[in-house]
């Protein structure tokens, strides 16, 4: 069973509007949420139709203001029944709002959105969003592969690129590196006030001029928080303070294990746990570093390029997308994943940098930022790649 927001038939929409269709799992907070969201605005800037399908969530109300088509349907779900019943209800969401062209960004909506599209004659575009685990042996390579098999395959890095091509045998002709962009209206020193500073320094209970670094991000151990906690542990200050900021979406027990370390190493006073931030802007502005200490490879990693937007360099580990975003003494330092000596000295070493230095790299920090990971930009290339493939059809979204 479906249901669409606004109800709105493709009469009533207009019928030269051309449509675009994404089809992602659920509406939630995340990039692939974030990025379908930012996309649908694009297309709707654009002229053209963003028509969304998904299993619902807290961000149908962004494609509601924005007057954009959602579809609910299970596209979540990885029972084989159920994405086989996605096929049919998909291909009815195509024909119904003319569809031109259909973005899948997740591996269990793609297998339906491509058959559908097959079915429509009309060109397939997914989003490679991270490398997937391929299970013991690759076995599950199969199931990823559907990732790989668009018209075009937008990566969103250079390593996902790679990656894509390593293991999938992908042309390089089909993908498109389009790295994940940044709203730098909102993430914009200028337009931080006081008040939203000075509000959250004392929910966080920031003492002044103490000196603060912060690792944004779900409590996951391969986020390395875990890591953090020794590295500050060897540095063995008591006049910093470091945030790990970021829900455990129901890991109680990993948290636990992060509290229980912080008190083993008497760091009670330093490492303190906040269960997630709405204004990560004035977050990023309370900081002086910010800390990406992932043990796996980050695709891409969106809190880099956020925290360079608002002029903070980064300390991140040498690997995945965080050598493509953090220039070694530009715009941050670059560690081994997993080792907390190494990061306890990049730590310290980012601690002494002068005033005159600190501003020297958050200028390079936000021109990086401005002049390469822009959201109009992300938003620009890949409508790009949708009017690549739809080159002769009467309007293209652009």
């Amino acid at each position: 069973m479906s249901s669409e927001s606004k109800s709105s038939s493709r009469s009533e929409r207009g019928q030269g509007a051309p449509a675009v269709l994404q089809v992602l799992p659920r509406l939630e907070t995340g990039g692939v949420e974030r990025g379908a969201i930012e996309i649908a605005e694009a297309l709707r800037d654009a002229g053209a139709l963003p028509v969304v399908v998904s299993a619902g969530g807290a961000l149908e109300r962004e494609l509601e203001r924005m007057d954009a088509v959602h579809v609910r349907l299970p596209v979540q779900s990885k029972n084989p029944l159920v994405m086989w019943r996605n096929v049919a209800a998909l291909e009815h969401v195509i024909r119904r709002y003319d569809v031109k062209l259909v973005h899948a960004r997740s591996r269990a909506p793609a297998w339906s959105a491509r058959a559908a599209a097959r079915r429509c004659g009309v060109p397939f575009v997914t989003t490679f969003h991270g490398t997937y685990n391929r299970g013991p042996f690759g076995i599950k390579g199969l199931y990823n592969a559907v990732m790989a098999s668009g018209d075009r395959v937008i990566a969103i890095s250079q390593f996902i690129a790679r990656h894509v091509q390593e293991f999938y045998k992908t042309s390089p002709e089909r993908i498109r590196v389009i790295p994940r962009g940044v709203d730098l209206d909102r993430f914009d020193p200028a337009r931080v006030s006081p008040e939203r500073m000075i509000k959250l320094a004392t929910e966080w209970r920031l003492p002044e001029d103490v000196p603060v670094v912060m690792l944004p991000g779900r409590l996951t151990r391969w986020k390395g928080q875990h890591v953090v906690i020794e590295a500050l542990a060897r540095l063995g200050r008591q006049d910093i303070r470091c945030l790990l900021v970021g829900s455990d979406q129901g890991r109680s027990a990993y948290r636990a294990s992060l509290e229980r370390a912080i008190a083993d190493k008497g760091l009670q006073g330093v490492v303190h746990i906040v269960n997630g931030c709405h204004d990560m802007a004035a977050a990023y502005l309370l900081t002086d570093y910010v800390i990406s200490a992932s043990t796996d490879p980050e695709a891409f990693g969106r809190v880099i390029v956020e925290a360079q937007a608002m002029g903070r360099p980064v300390i991140a580990t040498r690997h995945g997308g965080a050598l493509e975003t953090v220039t070694p003494g530009e715009t941050g330092w670059l560690v081994a994943p997993g080792d907390p000596a190494e990061l306890a000295e990049a730590i310290a070493t980012a601690l002494a940098v002068g005033s005159k230095e600190r501003a020297r790299m958050a200028a390079a920090c936000q021109a990086q930022a401005r002049g390469t990971y822009a959201r109009q930009l992300m938003c620009d290339k890949t409508l790009d790649v949708y009017a690549e493939l739809l080159q002769g059809a009467d309007e293209p979204p652009r």
